[in-house]
């Protein structure tokens, strides 16, 4: 991809709880003269951005309709239960979801877990949104299960949470709509986010490679010629140092042929 191919900016879109902050500095590394600009979405949101075309590509969370957008999982997130530091379940380490049976767990309108049955006593009222329920955790009205980036991102003094491992996960992937061909910059993206380096065979690196077996294919070239030019493949060097030094007789026999003549002639006694 030449640089007159290349578009002049990036949008990559990402929902809550993902950082996409060191692709960002590889993408600026390797690209300088094309910027990454950083669109925020909602979970809910971010798949019609992207099929809208309000991204090029997008940090989404699974599951994305796969016959208008493209996706490629990266990663799958621990679910953890956020609660406040005094509850009696920070003594473990892990909470299954068994132990939370008695407690209100609040399920936001903007929950990304899949539950079939959600866990413990439903709340009066839907929280609008997960701050509103990490609030409401604060408050002491109930506990909050969540992937762990987004209780991170949430993160107040008074709370904190613990590994669910038995609850629903959150899978989050990088996508983007789909078309006959991926375009060059979602490529690109693609590669630094699979930790491609920069000499890779795919995308823009292609061409370089190919010059190289040029170059290999050159150096063959000249070595065939250079091996007609002495002699074929049994001369060449070696043919230039068995050449006699200028105004010294060659040997006939060798010495040892010389030697061996000499002494052929028996001594008379």
């Amino acid at each position: 991809m030449t640089g007159s191919d290349i578009p002049s900016s990036f949008r990559l879109a990402y929902v809550p709880g993902v950082t996409p902050t060191k692709w960002v500095r590889v993408w600026r590394e390797r690209l300088p003269d094309t910027s990454l600009e950083l669109v925020q979405a909602t979970a809910a949101d971010a798949p019609g951005l992207l099929a809208d075309g309000g991204a090029d590509a997008g940090l989404v969370r699974l599951p994305v309709d796969r016959d208008v957008l493209a996706a490629i999982p990266l990663y799958t997130e621990t679910t953890v239960v956020v609660i406040p530091k005094d509850h009696v379940v920070t003594a473990a380490e892990e909470v299954a979801l068994a132990e939370l049976a008695d407690e209100i767990v609040l399920h936001p309108l903007d929950d990304v877990l899949d539950w079939e049955t959600l866990p413990g006593r439903p709340a009066v009222e839907r929280p609008a949104t997960t701050a509103d329920a990490i609030e409401l955790v604060a408050a002491g009205i109930g506990v909050l299960l969540v992937p762990q980036s987004l209780a991170r991102l949430h993160h107040r003094k008074d709370l904190t949470y613990r590994p669910v491992p038995d609850a629903p996960e959150s899978r989050v992937a990088l996508s983007w709509p789909q078309a006959e061909e991926t375009p060059d910059l979602v490529e690109e993206f693609i590669g630094i986010v699979r930790g491609r380096t920069v000499n890779s065979t795919r995308g823009r690196a292609a061409a370089p490679a190919k010059s190289k077996e040029k170059g290999k294919d050159k150096a063959k070239a000249r070595s065939k010629r250079a091996g007609g030019v002495g002699g074929g493949s049994g001369s060449g060097s070696g043919g230039a140092r068995n050449k006699p030094a200028a105004g010294r007789k060659p040997q006939s026999g060798g010495r040892a042929g010389g030697q061996s003549g000499k002494r052929g002639k028996p001594r008379g006694r």
